[in-house]
């Protein structure tokens, strides 16, 4: 092997990937891959010589953009659209468990400091009122009489 030239899919420090590695591993052209990046759907690193380097995030997006557009034949736009709404969805799912655990530790600390002894004595009872119904009389107009 010519030196200084890796094996098609060895990687290199901390589990990147060249572009050459990449492409073959998928059966893809490296340009495919260079066009992904190109409209946004891909955002591999750099290293200083300006070298793609794909991280193992990196190839799990890349196997949704190929199951999405060999298996259901979803087009780049529509890939992006997709795209955009699962990294939505992930954000207001990591949200949404932020504030499950604040109730949950909001109720623990209530729970602890006796709300249900504070909770009775700050209601204040009224007595039961009666419901008046009044119902409108017609006063007649001028015109009616």
């Amino acid at each position: 092997m010519p030196r200084g030239r890796r094996t098609p899919i060895e990687s290199t420090a901390g589990g990147l990937y060249m572009i050459s590695a990449v492409a073959q591993k998928y059966g893809i052209h490296p340009q495919t891959l260079r066009l992904y990046e190109r409209e946004g759907l891909l955002k591999p690193s750099r290293t200083d010589g300006n070298t793609r380097l794909y991280s193992d995030d990196d190839l799990k997006q890349l196997e949704v953009i190929l199951s999405l557009t060999r298996e259901l034949g979803v087009n780049l736009a529509g890939i992006e659209i997709i795209l955009n709404m699962r990294q939505k969805m992930e954000q207001l799912q990591r949200e949404m468990n932020e504030f499950v655990a604040y109730v949950k530790d909001e109720l623990v600390r209530a729970n602890l400091e006796g709300w249900q002894e504070r909770f009775q004595q700050a209601l204040v009872k009224l007595p039961p009122t009666q419901i008046v119904r009044t119902t409108q009389t017609q006063v007649p107009s001028d015109s009616e009489s």
